[in-house]
C-alpha cells in the first residue's frame, strides 16, 4: 500500500464567486400569460430607414487627424509658395504675355505643401499629369468643335492616360478644362507659364518641407525589411491592394508602415494585457517524487495528458514527468525480440531489465521551466517557439502550483488574436 503523501494529486483553483442570477432576485417574479404577450412590432418605417441613415453618415467629414500647428504649417506654405511663384513668373515674363501664371497651380500648392506624403502631390504626377494634360486639352479643343463634348474628352482622356502612367494629379485636369473653355494657346502655354510654374512650385515645396521637418518628395516605396513576426508579406500586401481596385491617396511605404503599427497595436491590446492565469489548464494534475511510475503511467492515460508536474510536500513544483521520459527510458533497454509498447509496459510495470526508475523521482526532469499566474502571455512564446518547451507548469507568488500552458493553450490564444470573428463563431 503506498504512502498517502506520493498518492497523485489534484490541485484545483478556489471557485470564483457566481453573481446572483436574475432568477434568484427576490423583487422579480414569474411573467404572467398577460405580461408574456408578443411585444409589438417596430414600425417598418424604422426598419427601412436604417440603411438610409447609415448611408447619410458617409456624408459627414471624419476627423482630419491634425493639430493646430500642422494647419498654420499648411496654410503659410501654400501661401509661400504661390506668391514666390507668382512674383518669380511674373518677373521671368516681364509683362509679355497675358497669363504668366496658370490658376491650377492654386490646387496644386494645397497638394503639394497640405499633403506631401500623397502619391498625387509627388514631382512626377505633378509635372507628367499637368503637361499631359494641357496637351490633352489643345488636341481635344483643336479637333472637336463642340465646347461641350470636347470639354468631357479631355477630362476623360486625360484621366484614362495619367493612370496607367503613374501621374494622376485632379489639378492637372484643370489645365484641360481651361484650354477647351477658353480656347487658349495650349502648346504656346506649354513651356511658359505652366512648366515655369511647375518648377518653381516644386522648388519652393522641397526647400519649405527641408525647414519644416517634411519629407518631400515623400518615399512611396519601402526599402525596410520587414520586422520579425510581421503579420503579412509584400505579396499579401499587393494581393490586398488587387482587391481593393482602387486609386489610395495615401503611399505604398506608409500603408505598409501604418498596417504594421496597427497589426502591432491589435497584438498589444489583445495579447498584451493577457496574463498566463487567463489561459492555463486548470485544474491541474501532479504527482509527488515518491509516487510510482505506474501511478504516474495511469493518471496520464486516464485524463489524457501528455506531461505531469512534480510537487513537494508544499506544493511546489521540482521537476516534470512526460511521455517522452517513459519512451527515452524504454528505448534504452537492451534490444531484443520486444516492441517498443512492450518493454514500455515492462517499465511501467516495474519488470524492467534495468530497475533504477522505479518511482517518479528517478524519471522525471529535475530542471523544470515555470511561469507566473501574473506573467504576460507574450513573454512565453519564445519558449515553446525556441526553447522547445511543450508544458509549462503556472506558480503562484508562493511558488505554488496553480496551473499548466501547453502548446494547445497558446495556439488557440494566438488563433484568436488572429481571427478573432472566426473563434467567437466556433465558440
Amino acid at each position: 500500500m503506498p504512502d498517502s503523501s506520493q498518492q497523485p494529486t489534484r490541485f484545483a483553483p478556489a471557485t470564483p464567486e457566481v453573481p446572483p442570477s436574475i432568477t434568484d432576485t427576490p423583487s422579480l417574479k414569474p411573467a404572467s400569460p398577460a405580461d408574456r404577450a408578443p411585444a409589438p412590432a417596430e414600425p417598418l418605417l424604422t426598419e427601412h430607414m436604417a440603411p438610409v441613415l447609415l448611408w447619410l453618415r458617409n456624408f459627414l467629414p471624419s476627423p482630419v487627424g491634425t493639430n493646430a500647428a500642422e494647419g498654420l504649417r499648411m496654410a503659410v506654405g501654400v501661401a509661400l509658395g504661390l506668391l514666390i511663384t507668382a512674383l518669380i513668373s511674373r518677373w521671368w515674363d516681364g509683362h509679355d504675355n497675358a497669363v504668366w501664371i496658370v490658376s491650377s497651380m492654386g490646387a496644386t500648392a494645397v497638394l503639394v505643401f497640405g499633403m506631401p506624403a500623397s502619391p498625387l502631390a509627388q514631382p512626377w504626377p505633378v509635372l507628367a499629369g499637368s503637361l499631359l494634360c494641357m496637351l490633352v486639352g489643345t488636341l481635344s479643343e483643336h479637333f472637336v468643335p463642340d465646347e461641350a463634348l470636347a470639354l468631357a474628352l479631355a477630362v476623360g482622356l486625360s484621366v484614362t492616360l495619367m493612370v496607367p502612367l503613374r501621374c494622376l494629379h485632379p489639378p492637372a485636369v484643370g489645365l484641360a478644362s481651361f484650354v477647351v473653355l477658353e480656347h487658349a494657346p495650349g502648346m504656346g502655354m506649354l513651356l511658359f507659364p505652366t512648366l515655369f510654374n511647375i518648377v518653381v512650385l516644386l522648388a519652393c515645396a522641397v526647400a519649405y518641407a527641408l525647414v519644416t521637418g517634411k519629407r518631400y518628395p515623400h518615399p512611396q516605396h519601402s526599402h525596410r525589411k520587414q520586422p520579425g513576426g510581421s503579420h503579412f508579406t509584400d505579396a499579401d500586401l499587393n494581393a490586398a491592394l488587387a482587391h481593393y481596385n482602387q486609386v489610395l491617396d495615401i503611399s505604398r511605404a506608409d500603408l505598409e508602415g501604418l498596417l504594421h503599427l496597427a497589426g502591432r497595436a491589435a497584438f498589444q491590446r489583445t495579447l498584451g494585457d493577457l496574463r498566463c492565469a487567463d489561459i492555463m489548464s486548470q485544474p491541474v494534475f501532479a504527482v509527488q517524487a515518491g509516487a510510482t511510475l505506474k501511478e504516474a503511467w495511469a493518471l496520464m492515460h486516464e485524463h489524457r495528458i501528455k506531461a505531469l508536474p512534480v510537487v513537494n510536500e508544499q506544493q511546489q513544483v521540482i521537476g516534470i514527468i512526460s511521455n517522452a521520459d517513459f519512451v527515452r527510458n524504454a528505448s534504452q533497454e537492451v534490444p531484443d525480440a520486444q516492441s517498443l509498447g512492450q518493454r514500455l509496459k515492462s517499465l511501467v510495470m516495474g519488470k524492467s531489465r534495468h530497475q533504477d526508475a522505479k518511482s517518479v523521482q528517478d524519471l522525471m526532469a529535475h530542471t523544470v521551466q515555470t511561469a507566473y499566474a501574473t506573467q504576460r502571455v507574450m513573454e512565453l512564446v519564445p519558449l515553446f517557439s525556441s526553447a522547445g518547451h511543450h508544458h509549462l507548469p503556472v506558480v503562484d507568488t508562493k511558488d505554488m502550483l496553480v496551473g499548466i500552458i501547453t502548446q494547445t493553450d497558446l495556439i488557440r490564444v494566438l488563433a484568436a488574436t488572429v481571427s478573432p470573428g472566426e473563434s467567437q463563431e466556433q465558440s
